[in-house]
């Protein structure tokens, strides 16, 4: 689960990157500018010797800017999911790696909680009378953090953090109902909202009664009709597409039918098994037919028959 964490981290780090790093460490970057040019470093770090264990960051950002008096500021992004798994001495590495790597002091580590805990905030080496070494960092605690205050924020990276923040239970469905619809009016990429609604889902963990509430009260009939006519339409030009290896062709019915899925669960919320596999044993043309009835349907037999 750890390594799952990581990974939706560094992909919504790599996808919005500014606004990561406006959201982790606003201290740092107060104002947008669109001319920040961003570079991903190297996650691996070199080793001395080739068989040495290598130390591996999370996201690795390079800013620049176009003004050349400014330097360039690099920011080693953390995600810890597990507080008690976190060693400032190997982020104190990180940030030595890096400075002796790019020759840069200009160095700024951030690392996200996904979970409150007790951390070293600061690594001291010295004497009674003499400080060598002072290190600390800047802190993102996500379930420290009061949803109510991010529930409107034009940040997108703060709309799809909400359900990992504090609130109050009875706020859930609200609070999931705000980052989705974040995503939806921020993000414009069609792609790139199924792949963060993933996001949202996994950290909301919605139970069947909590889905039904968001339906009812936060996604109106003639909402929920809309968003099916543009899937209907997706998968329509999906299938549309030709050309492809087998290999490629039989990936996007896959994709298709995960695609139906959640279309079909949007719906009906609960599926049962031998629908589940029904669908994703079906090619694109039945799911395309199956995607049309749907709009008009009241019941599930009514898709399949």
């Amino acid at each position: 689960m750890t390594q799952t964490h990581d990974q939706n981290f560094k992909n919504l780090i790599l996808d919005y990157p500014l606004q990561a790093i406006q959201f982790f460490a606003p201290q740092e970057i107060k104002k947008m500018d669109g001319m920040i040019k961003v570079t991903p470093l190297r996650q691996e770090q070199l080793k001395k010797k080739l068989g040495d264990r290598y130390r591996e960051l999370d996201t690795p950002l390079m800013l620049e800017w176009p003004d050349s008096q400014k330097k360039a500021l690099i920011f080693l992004i953390e995600e810890e999911s597990k507080t008690s798994r976190f060693s400032i001495t190997r982020l104190a590495h990180y940030c030595l790696d890096i400075c002796e790597l790019y020759k840069t002091t200009r160095i700024v580590p951030v690392v996200v909680f996904l979970k409150g805990g007790h951390y070293p905030q600061e690594l001291r080496l010295g004497s009674d009378d003499h400080t060598f070494l002072n290190f600390h960092f800047i802190s993102c605690n996500l379930s420290a953090l009061n949803a109510s205050d991010y529930l409107d924020s034009d940040n997108i990276v703060a709309r799809l953090n909400l359900p990992l923040m504090c609130y109050n239970k009875t706020q859930k469905v609200d609070v999931y109902a705000h980052a989705v619809n974040g995503l939806m009016t921020i993000e414009a990429s069609f792609n790139q909202q199924i792949k963060y609604l993933d996001f949202i889902e996994q950290y909301a963990d919605m139970s069947e009664a909590e889905q039904l509430e968001y339906q009812e009260n936060y996604l109106p009939k003639e909402s929920t009709e809309d968003n099916q006519m543009g899937l209907v339409q997706f998968i329509r030009e999906e299938g549309r597409q030709e050309g492809r290896q087998e290999g490629r062709q039989e990936g996007r019915q896959e994709g298709e039918a995960e695609l139906f899925l959640r279309l079909i669960k949007l719906k009906f919320i609960s599926l049962p098994e031998q629908v589940k596999q029904k669908i994703k044993q079906a090619d694109s043309e039945q799911l395309l037919k199956w995607s049309e009835k749907l709009l008009s349907a009241d019941t599930i037999d009514e898709v399949f028959h």
